[in-house]
């Protein structure tokens, strides 16, 4: 069946039929691509010379985090073509039929704080050409205008849903690639790539915690994609092959080497040319990218933030809608995302007006990717020792408010799982190191570096490996083919009850 790009999508976290399912991983990498081809990007993109390195170990330290991100992120694209449900759903099979909440909740305050800075990136892009080009002066009610119609836009594509934000992610990739590009013709003259940067040699002190620092920041925007990938890969067919799927998410990250570049040359040229932009106190990227414009290349810029912006937005925004929809099945995914769409809006505004938060939402997404990525390990092992086998109905017992099935565990929790992610979440917030923001008990142990996102992955992956070797769980949540790598114990899966009748037709499904 095909649906219109103008019909309302009306599926929230129920399985997608396979009818239905007609997406490719070139969509996957669209949508994936799109939502990071953006203004936001870039100011993680100059944030290696805001701690001082030269172009070329900003370039290496981008490299580096850019690979390690997509590398752990691409195995989550996996679950949407298994079950043909979000990630969020799919994760309880792993952490019990409640304990999929905690999926839920993070990419849900992930989304808000993601598009929170997308709007406020793209606004504020847009509200300082219309003062360049045309002197319009810079009030608070005309940031207020840009941010409610920039909100507003977004909110109408989300409610559209996947085909609609596939179309603007369509139009996005190649537009904002293109100004992207016309930039290098843009800031030619003025860039140099032998910038050199704050460290007289690497033998500096602080240079390592700033190389560091800086692969982290690169990596945690793969990671922020963790729980999200799963809303667009679900509506491509379990049966492609998954090496397809994993190399679409790869590769929409790898190719976010664009705006990370852009970033990053970019804020080079800001930092020889219109330094007190790059305070590192009170930096201000995108008002620094204004002020080193050519005046012919605004409009492009202005299209970047309008374009990119959208993408982003609407990527968060979708996500967020869907999960909470699922934790609250009384809504249906179009009210879920009216409902957070103005609550985000309202967000905005605060903390624009207000409060003040932009620098608080900076320090709010890191410590959620620092909660995030454990769960993605748990994920990823799970997947693995499960052959990518999983029960289509029993992971959706939470949603139709039942008991019982494959994954009930210990009262709806799988304890091995929560206690990884608690534990580990947990220590990694102790080593988190954000100058100034937030800085753990344990925060300058690696000499000022923050290690919070490596320390907590491979305490996770040790953890949970270690749980399940010791603790073995039961038998019937690996299916058919048996426990990869680790062994299964002998246990009673109790049968599905309450709520409707369990439909016949979900299958089980081997990724």
């Amino acid at each position: 069946m095909t649906t219109s790009i103008t019909e309302i999508e009306t599926y929230g976290v129920e399985r997608i039929p396979d009818e239905d399912r007609s997406a490719r991983p070139l969509d996957l990498f669209r949508l994936a691509f799109g939502g990071a081809n953006t203004f936001a990007t870039c100011v993680l993109g100059a944030f290696p010379v805001l701690f001082g390195l030269s172009f070329v170990q900003g370039l290496a330290a981008t490299v580096l985090g850019l690979v390690a991100g997509a590398a752990l992120l691409a195995p989550m694209a996996l679950f949407g073509p298994a079950n043909g449900t979000n990630n969020a759903v799919s994760s309880s099979a792993h952490l019990g039929v409640h304990g999929r909440i905690v999926g839920s909740f993070l990419s849900l305050l992930t989304a808000i704080a993601f598009f929170s800075i997308s709007v406020w990136s793209s606004g504020d892009a847009l509200v300082g050409g219309a003062h360049r080009l045309g002197g319009v002066p810079e009030s608070g009610v005309l940031y207020g205008l840009a941010y409610a119609l920039f909100g507003g836009l977004v909110l109408v594509v989300c409610l559209y849903g996947f085909r609609f934000m596939l179309l603007v992610n369509k139009v996005a990739v190649v537009a904002a690639s293109a100004m992207f590009v016309l930039g290098a013709f843009a800031f030619a003259g003025d860039f140099d790539p032998g910038y050199a940067g704050s460290f007289a040699s690497t033998a500096d002190p602080l240079f390592w915690p700033s190389f560091i620092g800086a692969a982290l920041i690169v990596l945690s925007n793969p990671v922020s994609f963790g729980a999200f990938l799963g809303d667009w890969s679900r509506y491509i067919p379990a049966t492609t092959p998954r090496r397809r799927v994993m190399g679409a998410a790869f590769l929409a990250q790898l190719a976010t080497l664009l705006p990370f570049v852009f970033g990053l040359a970019t804020a080079s040229v800001i930092a020889e040319k219109a330094g007190r932009y790059l305070d590192p106190a009170a930096p201000n990227y995108v008002g620094g990218l204004l002020a080193v414009s050519p005046g012919w290349y605004f409009l492009p810029l202005c299209l970047i933030a309008l374009i990119g912006g959208l993408s982003t937005g609407t990527t968060a925004l979708y996500g967020t809608g869907l999960d909470f929809s699922s934790v609250f099945p009384r809504f249906s995914r179009v009210q879920a995302t009216l409902f957070i769409g103005v609550l985000s809006i309202a967000f905005i505004f605060a903390g624009r007006f207000a409060l003040n938060l932009t620098q608080s939402i900076s320090t709010f997404a890191t410590l959620i990717i620092t909660c995030t990525a454990p769960w993605m390990v748990v994920m990823i092992l799970g997947y693995v020792t499960r052959r990518g086998w999983y029960d289509g109905d029993a992971i959706q017992v939470f949603n139709r408010r039942q008991r019982g099935g494959r994954y009930w565990f210990t009262h709806g929790w799988n304890w091995r799982a929560m206690s990884v992610w608690l534990v580990s979440a947990a220590v990694g917030l102790l080593f988190t190191n954000l100058p100034g923001q937030f800085v753990g008990p344990l925060g300058d142990l690696a000499g000022g570096a923050d290690i919070s996102l490596p320390v907590g992955l491979v305490l996770a992956a040790v953890l949970y490996l270690a749980l399940l070797a010791v603790f073995p769980e039961p038998r019937a949540v690996y299916g058919p083919a048996g426990p990869r790598f680790v062994r299964a114990a002998t246990a009673q899966v109790p049968p599905i009850t309450g709520g409707p009748e369990t439909p016949a037709d979900v299958p089980a499904t081997a990724g």
